[in-house]
């Protein structure tokens, strides 16, 4: 079997005795490693040893919560201590221990990262360490790690390019610089057209990226408002992403996330949804000529491609659509009865939810 398009390797082989034996004594030193800490965060011995037996601990299994919590604990008594000064010291706080404290977990999180690259608690750890500087340094030093994060999450994307934990990593690092950018400049930088180059970019290297589609959507809004842009650029905008998802769907009709973007620009012309679209302003006459132009477009889809249940979806949309937008019925209501047709076939074990959609349409 393949998982993504990689075949998953053959069978486990069965376990040995020795690596039973050994499997039970690394889990009797794990819980009493466990069991020692546990015991030291009790007493408040917040040193350097234990310290570092939450290092080993999330070493083995970073999945284990209360130990970042234990991690973090720790290190908010060093902040502390790193950026305490006497009662008669009225020098400035020196920031380099802090900095080194800081870069330094951020350092150990990396090979766990490549790891577990979807563990939830590594990303939450790692953010903690930022917003933590956030507070403790001054703007421009907490600019300089929030850069460095940027490209890592850049190097990250690049060998992981559909890992949404990495996706949304990234826009929280760029909303940060964009409001430390306020804060040491006095002046708005907004990264939203590089954020929105950057989309672009990793679609072309892959199309079948759900993370960079759905990021391309929750740029393109703040990008038209940015631009202050018009009816008419609006409109010019949105032929462009039209043209770009269908370029997208004839070189692979079978992905799903290509036909939630699809469905995403659709609803522009949804009078339900159009108030918060990208052209706003759309009139009825020009949504109906719009989606009269994609059906056309999307029925030309199924030539070699019969089997594609997706295309029969978006055209009963598409058509229904059409209807609501005050078409008469009956030029596609014969269609409509067909793509169900060819979707019962193709995708039987859902036949209950396209009767339930069949009758909802009352074709």
């Amino acid at each position: 079997m393949a998982s993504h398009g990689v075949p998953r390797a053959s069978g486990v082989q069965p376990a040995t005795d020795q690596d039973w034996r050994k499997e039970q004594q690394k889990i009797k030193d794990y819980k009493g490693l466990v069991d020692s800490l546990n015991g030291r965060i009790r007493e408040h011995q917040f040193n350097t040893e234990t310290f570092e037996m939450t290092s080993k601990l999330l070493k083995w299994n970073p999945e284990y919560y209360t130990l970042w919590n234990h991690r973090r604990l720790i290190l908010r008594h060093r902040f502390q201590y790193s950026n305490s000064r006497g009662p008669n010291d009225d020098s400035p706080p020196n920031h380099e221990a802090l900095i080194s404290l800081i870069s330094d977990d951020l350092v150990f999180l990396i090979p766990l990262l490549r790891k577990f690259p979807k563990c939830y608690w590594i990303w939450k750890h790692r953010r903690w360490l930022l917003d933590e500087a956030s507070g403790l340094l001054t703007a421009s030093e907490t600019r300089k790690f929030w850069q460095q994060e940027l490209a890592l999450v850049g190097k990250m994307l690049n060998l992981d390019s559909r890992n949404f934990h990495g996706w949304g990593y990234r826009r929280t690092v760029i909303e940060a610089l964009e409001r430390d950018a306020l804060q040491a400049e006095g002046l708005s930088t907004s990264m939203t057209r590089q954020e929105f180059d950057y989309t672009t970019k990793m679609i072309n290297t892959n199309l079948s990226n759900f993370s960079a589609w759905h990021n391309r959507s929750k740029l393109i809004p703040k990008l038209l408002d940015e631009m202050k842009a018009d009816h008419q650029v609006r409109k010019k905008f949105l032929d462009d992403e039209l043209e770009l998802i269908e370029r997208a769907l004839w070189a692979g009709p079978e992905d799903q996330s290509l036909w939630f973007y699809h469905q995403y620009l659709v609803c522009t012309f949804d009078p339900k949804y159009t108030a918060d679209s990208m052209v706003p302003e759309i009139t009825g006459a020009e949504s109906m000529a719009y989606v009269r132009k994609e059906i056309m477009k999307v029925r030309e889809m199924l030539d070699g491609a019969e089997d594609c249940k997706w295309i029969y979806q978006s055209l009963i949309h598409l058509d229904r659509l059409y209807h609501e937008l005050g078409n008469d019925w009956f030029e596609e209501a014969s269609h409509i009865e067909g793509y169900f047709d060819e979707l019962t076939k193709l995708d039987s074990l859902r036949l209950g939810k396209w009767n339930d959609l069949r009758g909802r349409i009352n074709i």
